[in-house]
């Protein structure tokens, strides 16, 4: 049996943990990302499908190639964060379920039904990029998911060729906690939720 997280754990994974939008000046390394990614993929997916894809725009080179997409607000933000990832859904992930859900033909439920591939793949790759953030501020980083992008011209510019397109944005480093906005107001349980 799993125990129940210390109230520290469960202040940094959600209850303290904000949406950042200002940085420090302060490298996350390749090994972190890599530590991040052993994280978030142990995360349950339906059929084990795992049809997110993670690109980790890093250098100075990668980030000019994405700013043209950004909106506005979203820019300058992403420019000056240590890293953005692209969480995007391959569309074709049925083709690795021989290897990710080997004991049944589970390729045989996707070929051919792209409403299926597309219902799967958009929820299934959204829950991961969800574990991203969770497995990021478990590693003692913050993060800044966002919509706010050309998502034809994030394609073309970074999945051209392939069978991935992309789903949302996030950053990831070490927020500036003085920039902060106060934080939104969330609903109470008996507002959005019911024990049946």
């Amino acid at each position: 049996m799993s125990n129940p997280l210390s109230v520290a754990a469960l202040n940094q994974l959600f209850l303290e943990a904000r949406t950042f939008n200002t940085w420090r000046d302060k490298e996350v390394t390749d090994e972190q990302l890599h530590q991040l990614f052993e994280l978030l993929k142990m995360g349950p997916t339906s059929a084990n499908c795992s049809p997110a894809r993670f690109y980790f725009v890093k250098s100075d080179e990668a980030k000019a190639r994405l700013k043209p997409f950004l909106s506005d607000n979203n820019a300058e933000k992403t420019m000056q964060a240590p890293v953005c990832a692209i969480i995007g859904n391959d569309m074709e992930f049925y083709e690795h379920l021989p290897k990710l859900f080997p004991h049944t033909d589970a390729k045989s439920w996707f070929v051919g039904s792209e409403a299926k591939i597309a219902d799967t793949a958009f929820r299934n790759g959204t829950l991961q990029g969800a574990y991203l953030i969770i497995a990021a501020r478990a590693l003692g980083l913050d993060c800044g998911p966002m919509s706010g992008f050309d998502q034809a011209g994030v394609d073309r510019e970074f999945f051209a060729g392939t069978s991935i397109r992309s789903n949302f944005l996030c950053n990831i480093g070490y927020g500036e906690p003085k920039e902060l906005f106060r934080r939104s107001p969330r609903f109470d349980f008996d507002e959005v939720a019911k024990i049946l």
